[in-house]
């Protein structure tokens, strides 16, 4: 299958490492041009060089907080000037857990909420009116467990992102834009191995309970969805949130 990818442009948040990386390889991969963005040179500049290794385009590089009051906007500028004047197709995958030690703790939930949901929200924002110009588009929004045994302030505001962009789905539907959430299981990432499951045993026992595939996902297992449904072949599937996580058995 051609995903007639070649020539179109991209912009994917969090691309330091993990599932950031991931998609923006694969997206290389098709002939996508690329800004990547994050708060750590270093891995972005690991990404970077990477994709460059292979013959694709190296990516620009824009280093900025989603979280900051100018941040989105910032880094919509950057991403507009080094794509061209247009992003075709915008990734918002930059978040992260929030594990709550107090529930009460104010500023730990409204962090999470700006982290997860508002950076993504305004981001969009800041790139949509000239999909809408060019009757053209791709939104992928990367959510997560709505549901948690304990308490995670990352799920509401993962819900939060799950909703909107079912509304934004609606909304854009008119204009030729595409809006989906993609939510992922245990993908192997820094994130995962380092604070969600730092030792082997830790693996092993949630592997066993809960995910029926008997392993850990990889970063291109979900990159290769992001890619068709960035492609124009996926042009009538919008509003979808769709799991990538082994069959894994959900906690609620």
């Amino acid at each position: 299958m051609k995903l007639q990818l070649e020539g179109r442009t991209a912009l994917v948040t969090g691309a330091t490492s993990g599932i950031g990386r991931g998609i923006a390889e694969a997206l290389a991969t098709e002939g996508v041009k690329l800004a990547i963005a994050g708060r750590r040179e270093a891995g972005l500049a690991e990404t970077a060089d990477g994709i460059a290794a292979t013959g694709a385009t190296r990516p620009a590089i824009i280093l900025g907080d989603l979280t900051t009051s100018d941040g989105p906007q910032d880094i919509a500028t950057a991403a507009l000037k080094a794509l061209g004047g247009r992003v075709d197709i915008l990734v918002n995958n930059a978040g992260a857990s929030r594990p709550l030690a107090d529930p009460a703790d104010d500023a730990a939930w409204e962090e999470a909420l700006a982290f997860n949901f508002a950076a993504a929200r305004r981001l969009t924002n800041a790139l949509v009116e000239p999909m809408r110009t060019a009757k053209w588009g791709r939104i992928i929004n990367l959510t997560g467990a709505l549901v948690a045994p304990s308490w995670n302030a990352s799920g509401a505001a993962k819900s939060a992102l799950h909703s909107w962009s079912r509304t934004l789905a609606i909304q854009l539907a008119p204009h030729g834009i595409t809006v989906n959430a993609i939510a992922p299981g245990r993908i192997n990432s820094e994130q995962i191995r380092n604070n969600l499951h730092p030792t082997d045993a830790s693996r092993e026992a949630f592997i066993k309970q809960y995910i029926p595939m008997g392993h850990f996902g990889e970063p291109e297992d979900l990159a290769a969805l992001v890619v068709f449904l960035a492609s124009p072949v996926a042009r009538y599937i919008s509003g979808a949130a769709i799991p990538v996580d082994g069959a894994m058995i959900r906690i609620s």
